[in-house]
């Protein structure tokens, strides 16, 4: 038995699916045909678009760049969407753009399946269970303009529960590994003089969060 449910966040309207399940077996179907139909909404939503403007190429390797082959998928314990949420509101171009919600399973009420973008990059999160925790094995590097948007992500994403680490790194609330990266860091770390991007390479290896004027004035022998 399915129920349709409307949720208001932040201004947005998103469409939920419970659903209750007679066996295993039928909770089992559904989550496969609920990732397979909500790939296939991503993947018409991606032609569509395609088919309405040229795809755009990539200067440096010639590829199209319409379609998103690999579509990360984050595995929650029971966080899913609340994490998808948070997420969305840190990034422009970003939203949920579906969710659906399994209740009266054997792992409980919380098997959800969201579908959400981030900067303009399809991502899937799924409520399975606590069995495999988030590792620094895996991590999300976001390149930042400046040190204002490095110090927004930092504060957002350290809030609540989230962990600082070294060179930028960091944990969010959910457990999550983040690298939040000031472009003008990787310039410094490439300069051509090797004892200025020297310089910098050891101010960093002393950072949390990055500093840039912190490493321009190391490059710079300041």
């Amino acid at each position: 038995m399915d129920t349709l449910v409307l949720e208001e966040h932040d201004g947005k309207t998103t469409v939920r699916t419970n659903s209750v399940f007679q066996s295993v077996e039928a909770r089992d179907a559904m989550v496969r045909n609920g990732m397979a139909e909500g790939m296939n909404e991503a993947t018409t939503a991606s032609t569509s678009s395609s088919r309405s403007s040229p795809p755009t190429t990539d200067a440096t390797e010639g590829r199209s760049t319409a379609m998103q082959k690999i579509t990360p998928c984050l595995w929650f314990d029971t966080q899913a969407e609340e994490a998808a949420n948070f997420y969305v509101s840190l990034f422009e171009d970003a939203e949920v753009t579906n969710v659906q919600r399994l209740d009266g399973t054997p792992s409980g009420d919380n098997v959800a399946l969201v579908f959400f973008r981030l900067a303009g990059h399809r991502y899937m999160a799924i409520n399975g269970g606590p069995q495999f925790p988030f590792t620094e094995a895996v991590s999300f590097s976001v390149s930042c303009k400046d040190q204002a948007e490095v110090d927004r992500l930092w504060t957002a994403l350290t809030a609540d529960g989230g962990e600082e680490s070294m060179c930028g790194w960091l944990k969010d609330r959910f457990g999550l590994s983040w690298q939040v990266i000031p472009e003008r860091m990787g310039e410094l770390l490439s300069d051509p003089d090797p004892e200025r991007s020297q310089r910098a390479m050891q101010a960093m290896l002393q950072m949390r969060k990055i500093e840039v004027q912190v490493l321009e004035d190391a490059a710079n022998g300041a």
